[in-house]
C-alpha cells in the first residue's frame, strides 16, 4: 500500500476492519437495541454486558494510546470545548426512540441491510438522508440557531476540553493528566469487571466474541486514523467507529462520485454491509424481509428520521457515542449513552402499553415504571 495516498491507506484498513465488524455482528446477533429490551422485557443483561465489555476494552485501549502519546484524542469530535448538553439530551433520547421503532441502531441497520432485509434499507436511505440534511441541508438552520447555539462554551471558563477528568481536575485544582489516567483505569476495568462478573455471560462465546471484537476495532480504528493517518502533508481527521454522520456523507458520494473523495467513515458504512452480506450469503442466512403491515412501514420510516436528526445532534449512535465517544472519557458521550437507553427504554414501555391503552395513559404508566413519575399517575 505504500503507492497509497494516506486518505486511501485509512480507509481500505477501515473498509476491512468493518467487514470484519458486520460479519460478527451477523454471527452473534449483536444488537445494542436488543440488549436493552432483553433488559427491560426479560430482565436478562447478558447481551447488554458485551455492549458493557467493548466499552471497557476501548476505553483502556484508547487512553493506553493516549497518554503514551501514540496519538492525541483532544483532536476527536467528542472532546470540544463547546458542551452541547440540549443536543446531546434531545438528540440521544429522539435516536433512542428511533432505534426501537426501526428494530436496530446504526450499527444493526446496516448488518440487516447486508443479511436482505429490505426494511432496514429503507430506514438507512431516509436516515442517511435527514443526518446529511442536518449536516449540511435544510435541517442544519435548526442544529445552528437552536442547539448550536445553546452550546456551553468550557473554554470561557477556563476549561479546555469536556472530558471527564479535565472537568474533574478543574473543580479540584489537580493534574488534568493523573486525574484522566485514574478515571480511565475506574472505568475501563470497571466496564470489563461488571461484563466478565456474570456467570452466564462468561458462557455465552457469541457475546464474548462480539464484546471483544467490537472494542478492539474501535481501538483500532483510533490507530488507523490517530497513527497511520497523522501524516504532516495529508493528515487524516482522528475519528473511530461511528454511522450516523458517515451514512449521510456515503450516500453524497454515491451521488457526487466525480466530486467526492472516500473517507474513513464511508468505507467503515461499506464495510459493514460487505461483512454482514458475505457472513449471510456464506452461512446461507441472507433473506429478503419486506414490509408486512402499514403501521409497520410507519415506524420504519419515522425510525430513519428521529436517528439520523437525533444521531447528528448528539454527535455519534449507540457505537459513535456509546462507545467510541465514551473512550474518550468524554462527559457529553456519557451523557448521550443516558440518553440513548432512557429513550429506547422509555419507547419500548410505551409500546407495549399502547397494546391495550392510548398513547398518554400508556405514557404515563412507562413513566411510572420508570420512577419518573409518581405511581399513583401510572394507575
Amino acid at each position: 500500500m505504500e503507492e497509497w495516498s494516506v486518505v486511501h491507506k485509512v480507509s481500505i484498513l477501515g473498509f476491512l476492519g468493518a467487514a470484519l465488524f458486520g460479519a460478527t455482528a451477523s454471527k452473534t446477533h449483536f444488537c445494542i437495541m436488543g440488549s436493552i429490551s432483553d433488559w427491560i422485557n426479560m430482565g436478562s443483561r447478558v447481551r447488554f454486558r458485551a455492549w458493557v465489555l467493548s466499552i471497557g476494552i476501548a476505553i483502556l485501549g484508547a487512553q493506553g494510546m493516549h497518554h503514551l502519546g501514540w496519538l492525541d484524542l483532544s483532536g476527536s469530535i467528542y472532546l470540544g470545548a463547546n458542551f452541547g448538553l440540549t443536543g446531546f439530551l434531545i438528540g440521544g433520547v429522539l435516536f433512542g426512540m428511533g432505534m426501537t421503532l426501526g428494530a436496530g441502531c446504526g450499527q444493526r441497520t446496516l448488518v440487516r441491510v447486508g443479511g436482505g432485509n429490505l426494511k432496514s434499507l429503507l430506514v438507512l436511505i431516509v436516515m442517511a438522508i435527514t443526518a446529511y440534511a442536518t449536516l449540511r441541508g435544510l435541517l442544519a438552520i435548526i442544529r445552528i440557531e437552536v442547539f448550536d447555539a445553546l452550546a456551553i462554551d468550557l473554554a470561557a471558563r477556563d476549561i479546555a476540553d469536556q472530558g471527564i477528568g479535565t472537568l474533574l481536575a478543574h473543580f479540584t485544582d489537580t493534574s488534568a493528566v493523573a486525574v484522566s489516567r485514574i478515571v480511565a483505569l475506574v472505568l475501563g476495568l470497571g466496564a470489563v469487571w461488571y461484563a466478565l462478573k456474570d456467570r452466564d455471560f462468561r458462557a455465552s462465546y457469541d457475546n464474548l466474541l462480539a464484546g471483544t471484537v467490537v472494542g478492539l476495532l474501535v481501538v483500532g480504528a483510533w490507530y488507523v486514523t490517530g497513527v497511520i493517518g497523522n501524516d504532516d502533508f495529508e493528515p487524516v481527521m482522528i475519528e473511530a467507529i461511528t454511522f450516523i454522520a458517515p451514512t449521510g456523507n456515503t450516500l453524497n458520494y454515491f451521488m457526487t462520485w466525480t466530486g467526492s473523495e472516500i473517507n474513513f467513515g464511508i468505507a467503515v458504512v461499506l464495510g459493514m454491509i460487505v461483512g454482514s452480506f458475505v457472513y449471510a450469503v456464506a452461512t446461507g442466512n441472507f433473506r429478503i424481509e419486506t414490509f408486512m403491515t402499514r403501521a409497520d412501514m410507519r415506524n420504519h420510516l419515522l425510525a430513519g428520521v428521529l436517528m439520523g436528526f437525533g444521531g447528528v445532534l448528539s454527535l455519534g449512535c449507540t457505537i459513535g457515542q456509546g462507545v467510541s465517544g465514551l473512550s474518550t472519557l468524554a462527559l457529553g458521550s456519557l451523557v448521550t449513552l443516558v440518553a440513548i437507553l432512557f429513550g429506547s427504554a422509555l419507547t419500548m414501555k410505551v409500546q407495549y402499553y399502547m397494546l391495550d391503552e392510548g398513547f398518554w395513559p400508556s405514557l404515563r404508566q412507562s413513566l411510572a415504571d420508570l420512577r419518573l413519575a409518581p405511581r399513583t399517575l401510572g394507575s
